[in-house]
């Protein structure tokens, strides 16, 4: 994995007058536009971290997925566009699944920790709520729901969600998240008003998908829920488990 320092070094050559430096809880290497500069194995390790593993929940998904197809547009990094759409679904897929394996394995004991600044019951409540709502469909919907999206997989499995099924699901959300907002980013990147306004887009982007995980991670600080953990519930009965 690449280093913080070497991460900075190789993402020399910002776009002017970006200042992504100011994302709210991230240090500038954490940054999108650091991690798309660093090439496409920071991209893969980022976008596998976030979606297969518990500690990953934090990561800027949303915004690197986007931000590198725009900077891909703009001829600001040495990627193919087609690379990112072929490599950055297997990266989701295969962090979802990963996810699903942990969960499966360690069975509800996973998520019988206290709550921390970094971990909060109330992310395991609210996937269970997506798959109250939605069902199965909950593995398409949560990948494009910042913190769901790193739980649901690995509730999925320690709620025995038929695994044939999972995949189905985690295989169509994985190709519509990591290859549609890539490609989203690159043909917006082509239009010449968003050329000419690329930073405030790229900004607004990282507004957007960073914003709902510092609410849910203030609102869980402020309440200091001191209760006992949540206990892992069944998936609704529409959803296929074994």
């Amino acid at each position: 994995m690449l280093s913080p320092a070497s991460v900075l070094s190789q993402g020399a050559g910002a776009v002017p007058g970006m200042t992504l430096a100011a994302m709210p809880g991230l240090p500038e290497w954490l940054s999108p536009e650091a991690l798309v500069k660093a090439g496409l194995i920071a991209l893969l390790v980022v976008v596998f971290v976030e979606t297969g593993l518990l500690i990953g929940f934090f990561l800027p998904g949303d915004s690197l997925l986007f931000t590198a197809g725009l900077l891909v547009a703009q001829d600001e990094v040495g990627l193919s566009i087609w690379w990112l759409v072929l490599t950055l679904p297997i990266a989701a897929i295969a962090g979802d699944q990963t996810g699903y394996t942990i969960g499966r394995v360690s069975g509800p004991r996973v998520f019988n920790r206290p709550d921390s600044r970094i971990f909060q019951q109330e992310y395991v409540d609210k996937s269970y709520a997506y798959f109250e709502k939605y069902g199965g469909r909950t593995i398409i919907i949560a990948r494009f729901v910042p913190i769901v999206r790193t739980f649901a997989p690995v509730v999925a499995g320690v709620s025995r969600m038929r695994r044939r099924t999972f995949t189905k699901f985690n295989v169509i959300g994985g190709i519509l998240w990591a290859g549609g907002i890539p490609l989203i980013g690159y043909y917006l990147g082509k239009v010449q008003f968003v050329a000419d306004h690329v930073e405030k887009f790229i900004l607004g982007i990282i507004v957007l998908s960073v914003l709902p995980i510092v609410v849910e991670v203030l609102r869980a600080v402020r309440e200091h829920r001191s209760g006992p953990p949540s206990q892992p519930r069944d998936l609704p009965a529409d959803v296929p488990t074994e």
